[in-house]
């Protein structure tokens, strides 16, 4: 097995990054607002659970498709928004497979954060994940959803988080 190559955490850049399930429509007025926006239109093929982003190529997915550099764009990136419909109180399938597509950011080897077991960060910490979801949101789901940006938020190496709710798409973009 190669050694795993660790990113100073001084390379994460001031990046925002925007993975949102509204259709590419919004892309352009997302852009103003964020340096990446990836559309998850549910066009890209999920996870296929072979680890060779943890092993055989670092943060580099292997199927070949625009999600290849998932990993090194979300470890690079200081602040990630997620805008994503409501799915019984977690993110839409398509947020979700890009989301999957992402696990190169930490390495398989496991650390104590918080007092709980968690895998190495590859790039180290960053500033914040925010969570926009819309759509009919029950106050159960809205727990559920709160605890997993939380849960999200420490995985993948955020200092804070925040979710905010909103009734519907339109409203979930223009609050980004």
């Amino acid at each position: 097995m190669q050694p795993v190559l660790l990113i100073h955490p001084g390379e994460v850049t001031k990046m925002k990054t925007i993975i949102h399930d509204l259709g590419k429509e919004w892309n352009t007025q997302l852009l103003a607002v964020a340096d990446r926006v990836i559309c998850a239109d549910g066009r890209y093929a999920p996870c296929q659970g072979c680890f060779r982003c943890w092993t055989k190529h670092p943060a580099t997915c292997e199927l070949g498709d625009v999600l290849k550099e998932s990993c090194r764009v979300l470890g690079r990136s200081d602040e990630l928004t997620l805008i994503t419909r409501n799915l019984y109180g977690g993110y839409s399938p398509e947020v979700k497979t890009v989301l999957d597509r992402s696990i190169g950011i930490s390495t398989p080897f496991s650390t104590y954060r918080g007092g709980q077991m968690h895998h190495t960060l590859r790039y180290g910490k960053r500033k914040s994940l925010r969570v926009i979801a819309y759509g009919e949101i029950s106050e159960a789901e809205k727990e559920t959803l709160q605890q997993m940006a939380e849960r999200n938020a420490i995985n993948m190496g955020y200092r804070e988080h925040s979710v905010l709710f909103c009734a519907n798409a339109e409203e979930a973009g223009r609050r980004a």
